[in-house]
């Protein structure tokens, strides 16, 4: 089991998504805690580190996974359009 560590960052963009989607984006997060790499997710190219990411819809949460310590650490939350700049 892997613990979920957010950066505050994230945790303002969670905050400000909307209550439609809010509960499906946090039950995905919470997810990961299980299954760092559920299917559909991607690892991204060309960024720094390793970046992985999920799909909610039209959201995106980006995340790391470090295997050794167990810990995935989420990058940034938001939607699709957004969220690779």
């Amino acid at each position: 089991m892997y613990r979920i560590v957010i950066k505050k960052s994230a945790a303002k963009e969670l905050e400000l998504l909307p209550s439609k989607v809010l509960p499906a984006v946090t039950k995905a997060i919470l997810n990961l805690s299980n299954q760092p790499r559920p299917s559909g997710c991607k690892k991204l190219k060309g960024q720094s580190g390793y970046l992985w990411r999920i799909r909610i819809g039209d959201y995106r949460v980006i995340y790391s996974i470090d295997d050794v310590i167990k810990i995935i650490d989420v990058q940034k939350v938001g939607h699709r359009k957004d969220i690779y700049d």
